[in-house]
């Protein structure tokens, strides 16, 4: 449906991607993956059309519907949401309106003109019941509440809503609009656990092509069967999911590694002759033939795999009482206004606890509480002695002043450093180089948001309060810093919806959700997947029943869960290696059996009589390769789907 042919594109001197190929077709679920600032969003915008490329083009089929959302919405929505999100489906909208005129026309016309008016409204009619015109509103309802909605708020204006929820209502309307292709730059961002889990389900089964950016990996997982991955510049694609990712990646940079040592023994051999033999008559001829030989070898670029990561890093902080935070019996809300009642809770040192549930559930009413900003209606908060405590949230990039360089914003928020330079901090947040001399206007929304940490982790504090960190940052920061907020010696409070990061930090979790908080031991998939059968038993208990001496339990699970994960991904390993060389193969056979038949559709060809029947036995036997390939790619499917 969309072809795209030798993009490239540069900011000044610094480019950020040439020569990518990419194809959208059909059933194509694509991630596109890559470093903060290395031009994911650009490329997108390039695909859709906002931006011109500097090199390439792109090529779509005729009447192609391409539905966007951005990562920051732009388009102003009116009307109630039920009516924003329904206006979405034009296509259906469009038939609606046609049904109207003919309507219209029947009671003004006779004989044989309105026979032919019945037949132009039984067409449209048949038309608008294909396309669900009749369900519309069902399905509005539908999305609607898979994304968050409650049946009460649908009649609400969008206008009367917060950013995020605005956000909602775009993405709903485009998922009604069912285009031909959707693109979507970190639809996840204003999600909570709930409706990422549901979008995850919605999108698995699109049949149009989607391109996506996220940093999610489980909803990139669950989503995707391709990746494409920008970096040092270039676009490779994979098929597969994540796991599929990461394990072509890494066979992809060691094949890469091993033709550049290859090439580097090859010139070096090249050189030892030319430097023995340079003033040799005898052998001149040989010396300027390796000469040549050595200028002609084109340069092998590996990836630089520091481009995969930021390090973060966390001073240590003093020690803080054993009970960090203590609520008994708090009502929580504003004014008249109750959110929450009967929290019980304790959060001892050391812990890492992620609040997850629904948007509005009260999430953020006891972060407030947390930080003082917010009083208990009833109830008591406590916090321990000698508790310092920092925050980041999603909003904090907000605040930054954007005409200053990253090392001059950093050294006004943060001070002199007296044991530490300021320049390796930063580098160890992915600023290294000449990237803290930039300002802060030319760097990408992930590029903003690692500053934004790095001027809230450079102070020692044993309580951190973190509201969705991982908004903007790309798939290896997010590793880092998962693996950063393992070993931090503090405590952890974790707002996230990002359920891979919550498996890898949190040892407990407290659902918000139905106008109380309750506590649960270890990480219950049943919370971050609600609705979904889990089969694995999981202790759940009340925040004030914590005794860290009794998580072994969950541990356990979680490690023996982990483990089955794991043996089942090393019995597909093999699996899903040929199953991917075989839908390589595959397409490689279509696209030789679409060559062929240009070839014969050509009139040229057959004034050349002796190719004719050579053309045609290639063309027979490229579809049969590829209905061969296509066989074997459905067993090795269904193999894997059994494993």
């Amino acid at each position: 449906m969309l072809t795209a042919t030798g993009l490239s594109r540069a900011h000044g001197n610094r480019v950020l991607f040439r020569d990518v190929t990419m194809r959208l077709l059909p059933g194509h679920r694509i991630a596109l993956v890559g470093g903060n600032g290395v031009g994911k969003t650009t490329l997108i915008e390039i695909l859709v059309g906002l931006q011109p490329p500097d090199t390439g083009e792109v090529h779509g089929s005729k009447d192609l519907r391409i539905g966007y959302l951005p990562q920051d919405l732009t388009e102003r929505v009116e009307g109630t949401v039920i009516a924003a999100t329904m206006a979405g489906a034009t296509y259906i909208n469009e038939i609606s309106d046609r049904l109207a005129i003919l309507e219209e026309k029947l009671a003004t016309t006779t004989g044989d003109e309105q026979t032919k008016v019945i037949e132009q409204y039984g067409e449209a009619q048949s038309r608008f019941e294909q396309l669900g015109g009749y369900a519309l509103e069902a399905e509005a309802h539908r999305v609607l509440a898979g994304l968050g909605f409650t049946p009460e708020m649908t009649g609400r204006p969008v206008e009367e809503m917060s950013g995020g929820w605005r956000m909602r209502v775009a993405l709903a309307r485009l998922l009604l609009s069912q285009p031909d292709i959707l693109v979507l730059d970190e639809p996840t961002n204003h999600l909570d656990v709930d409706s990422v889990a549901w979008l995850e389900d919605h999108l698995s089964a699109w049949s149009g092509a989607l391109l996506f950016v996220s940093h999610d990996r489980d909803f990139i997982d669950g989503v995707a069967n391709r990746v494409v991955e920008i970096v040092g510049g270039k676009a490779s694609e994979y098929v597969g999911g994540f796991a599929e990712f990461v394990i072509l990646r890494e066979e992809e940079l060691m094949r890469i590694e091993a033709a550049l040592a290859q090439q580097e023994r090859k010139r070096a051999h090249m050189e030892q002759f030319i430097e023995r033999f340079r003033y040799k008559a005898t052998k001149a001829r040989q010396v300027q033939s390796r000469i040549k030989l050595v200028e002609r070898l084109e340069k092998i670029e590996v990836p630089d795999r520091k481009q995969l990561q930021a390090r973060f890093a966390f001073p240590e902080p003093r020690r803080s009482s054993r009970v960090v935070v203590e609520m008994h019996d708090v009502t929580a809300g504003y004014d008249d206004d109750v959110v929450l009642t009967d929290v019980d809770m304790v959060v001892e040192r050391g812990r890492k606890v992620a609040l997850v549930g629904p948007n509005g559930a009260g999430k953020t009413t006891l972060v407030k509480m947390l930080l003082g900003e917010l009083p208990a209606i009833d109830g008591t908060v406590t916090i321990g002695n000698n508790v310092d405590m920092a925050t980041f949230n999603q909003h904090q990039t907000e605040v930054l002043d954007l005409t200053k360089t990253v090392l001059d914003e950093f050294r006004s928020t943060v001070g002199e450093m007296l044991d530490r330079n300021m320049r390796t901090v930063l580098g160890s947040f992915g600023f290294s180089g000449d990237a803290p001399d930039r300002r802060i206007v030319e760097l990408s929304g992930g590029e903003q948001t690692r500053l934004a940490l790095a001027m809230t982790m450079a102070r020692p504090v044993n309580l951190l309060i973190l509201d969705e960190p991982t908004n903007h940052l790309d798939l290896p920061s997010c590793d880092l810093l998962e693996d950063a907020l393992r070993a931090y010696p503090g405590t952890v409070v974790l707002v996230t919806h990002d359920r891979h990061l919550i498996r890898g930090v949190a040892d407990a979790l407290l659902e918000v959700r139905d106008g109380t908080a309750r506590w649960h031991e270890g990480v219950d998939e049943r919370v971050l997947a609600p609705g979904q059968t889990i089969t694995k038993p999981v202790v759940t208990r009340e925040v004030a029943d914590v005794n860290p001496k009794k998580t072994d339990v969950a541990k356990t699970e979680r490690r023996a869960a982990a483990a089955s994960r794991n043996d089942r991904h090393q019995k597909t390993k093999d699996l899903r290696k040929r199953l991917a060389r075989v839908e390589r193969d595959w397409e490689a056979a279509e696209a030789a059996v679409v060559m062929l038949q240009e070839k014969l559709a050509d009139p040229a060809t057959y004034q050349q009589h002796h190719a004719i029947r050579e053309l045609t036995s290639e063309h027979d036997a490229a579809k049969t390769l590829a209905a061969e390939l296509m066989s074997e790619w459905e067993r090795l499917s269904s193999r894997v789907e059994q494993t």
